[in-house]
Formats: C-alpha cells, sequence, structure tokens
C-alpha cells in the first residue's frame, strides 16, 4: 500500500550538485551501467551544464530528482525529454516519484510541450508499470521507433565529416 506523504519539489540548485550525484551513482548501480561513470567528473559535469534542469524532492535531505531538458519533434513541436527520474529505495511508494514526474508535467505545459517522452531499460518492469499507470504510451512497437546513439570514436568520425562552412 502506498503511503502519501507531504511530497515538496522545487528546482535544483548548484547547492543540490552533490546529493544529486550521489543519487545518479546509485541509479548508475540499479541500471547496471555503474562501470559508465566517473564519478570524480559527475559533479563538474553537473554543476557546469546550463542545457538541463532538474528538479528535488525535498522535506528530508533530498531523496529524488528529474532530470529533464527541452527538445522539438518535428511532428508535434516543443517536448520535454525525461532523462532521469530517480527516488531513494527507503522513500520509494510515498508519492515523491509521482510528484516529481507530475511537476515535469506541469513545467512541460507551462512552457507549452505538447508531450513528455522518456526511455526505459526493457527489463525494468517496476518502472515501465509506474509509467504506464500514469499513462505513458510505449511507442516502441506501435510506432517502431528505435533509439540509436554515436559515442566517442564513432561521434568524432561523424563530426570530422562535416562539411566546412560557407561564408559568402
Amino acid at each position: 500500500p502506498s503511503t502519501n506523504m507531504n511530497v515538496k519539489v522545487r528546482p535544483a540548485t548548484r547547492g543540490d550538485c552533490k546529493e544529486i550525484s550521489r543519487m545518479i551513482s546509485e541509479l548508475a548501480v540499479y541500471e547496471k551501467i555503474s562501470h559508465m561513470l566517473g564519478t570524480a567528473e559527475l559533479t563538474k559535469k553537473y554543476s557546469s551544464s546550463i542545457s538541463f534542469s532538474s528538479l528535488v524532492s525535498v522535506g528530508f535531505p533530498i531523496v529524488g530528482y528529474a532530470l529533464y531538458f527541452y527538445t522539438y519533434s518535428t511532428w508535434k513541436g516543443r517536448s520535454v525529454y525525461l532523462e532521469d527520474l530517480y527516488v531513494m529505495p527507503d522513500f520509494r511508494g510515498k508519492g515523491i516519484g509521482k510528484g516529481l514526474l507530475s511537476k515535469v508535467a506541469e513545467v512541460g505545459k507551462k512552457k507549452q510541450c505538447v508531450r513528455l517522452q522518456l526511455s526505459v531499460l526493457d527489463w525494468n518492469t517496476p518502472s515501465r508499470d509506474f509509467y504506464a499507470a500514469k499513462g505513458a504510451q510505449d511507442i516502441t512497437a506501435s510506432e517502431g521507433w528505435r533509439s540509436l546513439r554515436f559515442v566517442g570514436q564513432d561521434l568524432d568520425n561523424l563530426a570530422n565529416e562535416a562539411p566546412k562552412d560557407c561564408r559568402n
């Protein structure tokens, strides 16, 4: 049974960086990708980025965060992309994740976003069920989208093939 606590969500500040970095490390362990991050640069990357926003759940120490940014769909318009939603294990089932997710949706609607998009690992059934219960649609099969990415040397190679700027 879910116990709803008085969830308070506010925009993150640079002062929250250490706690958010800790939770990002916890999330990486949960998602089995901790080998992909170096925690020494995590704080530096987080605090120097201006391309995303985050919210934190407060009331105790910070126990959860949502990391999001804006994208644009050629077909639909402005969208908000939820990169991370994390609540510490001892605080799950208390409405904190729902509060963070709802706040991201509210912020997106205020910015005229037409959709909230996110990715979930296929094995992460608890998260998939959580989002589905809130009305998220799994577009993997229905629309046939696949996620692709360029990283490391492949990204460097692609960037090096860019045409030179043309100046008149």
